[in-house]
């Protein structure tokens, strides 16, 4: 074998290589359980991750997709758990309608009453963005702590949000935060087991924002 030859993409125009990447998925996919709505956030899922296991995993409350465009149409606030969320969503989508996006665990009194209370900052992170970001699009993919305090909250009745993107990644209490979201009445999109993160959480709030524009 000549290791020396060159290698040459199929493609350089970016809207091609998503294209394609799109009839790819479409075709290791093949029948699924998703209904119209839901699949686009699958489809962008897998594209984020390449993992069609992760994808054929996700889970949606029955107005999930329809609370989330609401919610953005209406300009309420997104809250990530962690900065990476915040940094990879569209917020020109966001935005278009008036909304923004938060992440609150850097915040100087965040900070302070993690360290006074010995708890994590995503705990108190979501303290704080409850109170702030009623009806709101909560977008957690990195810190199981975080989902599951936000659960409490909501059985509390101290948090109300529009639609939770529950998609932490890890194997401490990743797998059952993301059991105990799917067993509320409050609009979701998880998915089963260990897998997750900041980046498929961004895909799927792209996408929600993606079905937003298109009406």
């Amino acid at each position: 074998m000549d290791f020396r030859t060159e290698f040459r993409p199929v493609t350089i125009q970016p809207q091609q290589i998503e294209e394609r990447s799109f009839q790819i998925i479409d075709e290791e996919m093949g029948e699924h359980p998703f209904t119209e709505q839901q699949y686009p956030i699958v489809q962008r899922v897998i594209h984020a991750s390449a993992d069609f296991e992760l994808g054929k995993s996700l889970l949606f409350h029955p107005h999930a997709i329809s609370a989330g465009i609401q919610a953005i149409r209406e300009g309420k606030k997104v809250v990530a758990d962690v900065q990476m969320v915040q940094v990879g969503v569209n917020k020109a989508r966001i935005e278009k309608y008036g909304g923004s996006v938060h992440v609150y665990i850097s915040d100087p009194d965040v900070i302070e009453e993690a360290k006074r209370l010995n708890t994590t900052r995503a705990i108190v992170a979501m303290r704080k963005a409850v109170k702030e970001a009623d009806g709101g699009i909560f977008a957690i993919g990195n810190a199981p702590t975080a989902l599951l305090e936000l659960i409490r909250l909501i059985k509390e009745g101290e948090a109300r949000p529009g639609l939770v993107i529950g998609l932490p990644v890890g194997f401490v209490s990743a797998a059952e935060s993301k059991e105990e979201l799917a067993k509320l009445d409050v609009p979701f999109i998880t998915n089963i087991g260990r897998k997750g993160g900041s980046t498929v959480t961004v895909a799927a709030l792209n996408a929600l924002s993606i079905l937003a524009e298109r009406g």
